[in-house]
């Protein structure tokens, strides 16, 4: 690759010509404050608080997109940048409400930390005062315009990274907001509940819809019997709200801290991920033998779901019909669980703990509603969980190890790796080899199938015939498979599809961080997941002694009468601007 010679703060640094001058800061270990940019996402100098000075050009540039050339002399630190850049967070501040301590974000807000790195103690600028009412039709996400700062990083995510368009900038001037098209309302766009925008977000202007309170009112009746569960990616990622290192696998001190805030039983999510691959990975084997609708897709993320129904509605018949895993669970808590415990299953609340702000919104999917209940009552992000464990004043970090309670506490590695993209593609793969070749293969980790590429394909001999599977990590990379499929550009047997770009490691109810360190952080958790797997004693879904009670004491066998009642769905056709959806 060409280099340039370039000079920044005096220092001499040879860097790639391709870079802009943000990139060869950070090459030469000089931070520049940014708000607006997100790499490859959203490139767009908005903000102007990384603008830096160049010999011989007369205005201030902003970094993040100007390109450097051989020879530059960058200074990043003069009198006159420090001055334009404090004045344009001022400018920023003065249109934005500033109630910190009653924020979402507090403490950990890019504007906050900002405006203490700078020492703002006053605004000279008076914004338009203008106030918007929160957008809260969604049930998953709250979009508040009035902490909105224009970064248009929501705005990129959503389009360029997922492609979904259910915001966009509306409005000229004071009055610009970011939104829905046409003055809706967040359930009549096409937003599918992902929460990526909430990731991307510096600050509190989109987040979750709270379900803290109905959790803690359920703890509070004694006549509910609260049992929650554990999804695989939340014990990679909740210790990171607690300053341990990125990655740090903390599942034992969640059960404990879960035991502590007072429910009943703690479950864990990935014996119900094994659950869904016995049935996923027999649906499939009854789609290749008898000559069912092909490429089967997986289905147990609710972000992708909402896409495929609104934007690729022909292939709903490719999806499988199994439920999530968590939604499995809450089923299975309502029936198996209940009638061995003798409960009524109308006494129980399932609390699903998941990584996903998606999930928020299948709870109160129609199609859910099993013997006129929710299988699922209250979803808690990651987040949420934190909150929670805050609120109650526990020592999280110190926090003895805990073991899951049972009957639906075992799990196999194969759950676990649920949490990653390509981990239900590998999982599947590990029980469907076996029951074809009617045997316990020992080479069971698919490597073709890890990793964070957008599109990964391969071809697995599995008995003898290839099967040909792919795995797209992301809504937007999605549609580039969807649309190869229809373009009689490609065939599959069996596609793994996961809502948020990098799986559920990286789902929009997941910890926040400083979008530099996106990529440390996404490594890190992706890392800790397969880790996790290595752990466990069994690594195959089939091998997991519960699994193999459950159907033996009560669901009989897969895809029978039982199975299809409990544990599988039906989808249809969304219209992309839906009304009250």
């Amino acid at each position: 690759m060409d280099k340039v010679r370039i000079t920044i703060d005096g220092i001499p640094a040879e860097v790639p010509a391709n870079y802009t001058v943000l990139q060869a800061a950070k090459y030469a270990n000089i931070e520049i404050p940014t708000l607006c940019y997100l790499e490859e996402i959203n490139e767009i100098g908005a903000c102007r608080l990384c603008v830096v000075e160049i010999k011989g050009v007369r205005n201030l540039q902003a970094s993040c997109v100007y390109p450097v050339s051989d020879g530059m002399e960058i200074y990043t630190n003069t009198p006159r940048v420090r001055e334009a850049r404090r004045s344009n967070l001022e400018l920023i501040l003065s249109a934005h409400d500033r109630s910190c301590l009653t924020c979402v974000r507090s403490g950990n807000c890019e504007l906050q930390d900002l405006s203490r790195k700078f020492g703002i103690d006053e605004i000279r600028f008076m914004g338009e005062n203008i106030k918007y009412q929160k957008d809260e039709s969604s049930p998953s996400i709250v979009r508040d315009p009035n902490k909105c700062v224009l970064c248009r990083r929501c705005v990129a995510t959503c389009n360029n990274v997922q492609n979904v368009f259910a915001i966009g900038m509306v409005n000229r001037g004071f009055k610009t907001i970011v939104a829905p098209s046409f003055g809706r309302g967040l359930n009549e766009s096409p937003c599918i509940s992902c929460g990526q925008c909430i990731e991307a977000c510096p600050v509190g202007a989109i987040y979750e819809k709270d379900h803290t309170k109905m959790v803690y009112d359920a703890l509070l009746d004694e006549k509910k019997y609260v049992v929650v569960q554990t999804a695989p990616a939340v014990r990679v990622a909740l210790g990171e709200e607690f300053g341990m290192p990125y990655g740090s696998i903390v599942t034992g001190k969640m059960v404990s801290a879960l035991k502590r805030l007072g429910f009943d039983k703690v479950f864990d999510t990935d014996f119900a991920a094994d659950l869904t691959i016995i049935e996923e990975g027999n649906e499939l084997l009854k789609r290749l033998n008898e000559g069912g609708k092909l490429p089967m897709i997986t289905s147990c993320s609710p972000g992708w779901i909402n896409y495929c129904e609104r934007y690729y509605p022909e292939f709903i018949d490719n999806l499988s019909t199994c439920k999530s895993p968590h939604m499995m669970m809450g089923a299975i808590i309502k029936s198996y669980f209940a009638e061995k415990e003798g409960i009524d299953p109308k006494d129980i609340f399932v609390v699903s703990i998941m990584p996903c702000t998606a999930k928020k919104y299948e709870i109160d999917r129609p199609q859910m509603i099993v013997d006129g209940m929710k299988d699922v009552d209250a979803v808690l992000t990651t987040r949420e969980l934190a909150r929670m464990i805050k609120q109650s004043g526990i020592d999280f970090v110190n926090l003895p190890d805990s073991e899951y309670d049972n009957p639906l506490g075992e799990s196999s590695g194969a759950g676990v790796i649920f949490g990653a993209t390509g981990g239900v593609m590998e999982a599947a793969l590990r029980t469907v080899a076996d029951i074809v070749e009617g045997k316990d293969i020992e080479n069971f980790e698919y490597e073709e199938v890890r990793g964070l590429e957008g599109i990964k394909e391969a071809k697995i001999d599995i008995g003898g015939k290839e099967i040909k599977i792919a795995v797209a990590n992301g809504t937007g990379n999605a549609k580039k498979l969807l649309d190869k499929i229809k373009n009689g550009e490609a065939e599959y047997h069996f596609i793994e599809v996961m809502g948020c770009p990098g799986g559920c490691i990286m789902g929009g109810g997941q910890p926040i961080h400083n979008p530099n360190e996106k990529d440390l952080v996404r490594k890190s958790r992706l890392k800790a997941i397969y880790e996790a797997d290595k752990d466990l004693p069994i690594r195959k879904s089939h091998k997991n002694p519960m699994i193999t009670k459950l159907y033996e004491e009560f669901l009989i066998s897969p895809l029978g009468e039982k199975s299809h009642h409990l544990l599988h769905t039906t989808y249809s056709k969304k219209d992309l601007y839906p009304m009250n959806d």
